[in-house]
């Protein structure tokens, strides 16, 4: 199965480190993280299951699915 780069919202490491901590509450794009972590995405994972190892590793489809939504 084809692994994705890492994908952690809530890192502290990074700046921003949190969306919770830029946003403010009731923003959009914390409502539409919220609406994409409920979705099932099995068919999309399903895709990359079959998937061959070459090249890089994608982006996690949720991480996909916000910035397409969001956009």
């Amino acid at each position: 199965m084809k692994t994705f780069k890492p994908y952690t919202p809530e890192q502290l490491l990074r700046l921003p480190p949190a969306l919770q901590d830029w946003l403010p509450e009731g923003h959009l794009a914390l409502f539409i993280s919220d609406v994409v972590e409920a979705l099932d995405l099995s068919p999309i994972f399903a895709a990359y299951a079959t998937g061959d190892e070459r090249g890089q590793p994608p982006y996690h489809p949720a991480l996909v699915v916000k910035l397409l939504v969001y956009a």
